[in-house]
């Protein structure tokens, strides 16, 4: 099968899945400078103790991820990549962010939750799915049988 793209958003939620994802994104483009690395962090509530007295600041957050993100790219041959850091709901803004750069192709993991767990913590790359308006790769845990 052959795939051309320019752009694969990849997202990384830091989990032992987003290495695999990020080998699988660079063997389908043929250059880690293709990818886009995108981690999404949910918003802090207004009235938790840490926004109230301070401590605690999405740019502060922001600055933590993007050294991470930056470190686990550079560990796994993907240091030429483009990172991004946003901010809002995982599923939405993902589909987003590929729409807006232009992106071919999404590389996603899935964590293969089922049962009350997923209908508790729903599906990232189902609503990836659902909203993205390019082609979306779920690939299989890494781990599974």
């Amino acid at each position: 099968m052959s795939f051309t793209t320019s752009k694969i958003v990849v997202p990384v939620d830091f989990s032992g899945e987003s290495p695999h994802a990020i080998a699988n994104a660079i063997r389908i483009a043929g250059d880690a400078s293709k990818l886009h690395l995108v981690h999404v962090l949910l918003p802090l509530d207004t009235v938790s103790p840490g926004v109230l007295l301070g401590d605690v600041s999405d740019d502060a957050r922001r600055k933590t991820v993007t050294e991470k993100l930056n470190s686990l790219a550079a560990e796994h041959g993907a240091a030429e990549a483009t990172m991004s850091v946003l901010l809002g709901t995982p599923g939405t803004e993902i589909a987003d962010y590929a729409k807006d750069q232009g992106a071919d192709l999404i590389v996603i993991p899935s964590h293969g939750y089922h049962g009350v767990k997923r209908i508790f913590l729903g599906s990232v790359a189902e609503r990836v799915i659902r909203h993205a308006e390019c082609s979306v790769l779920v690939l299989r845990r890494s781990d599974a049988d």
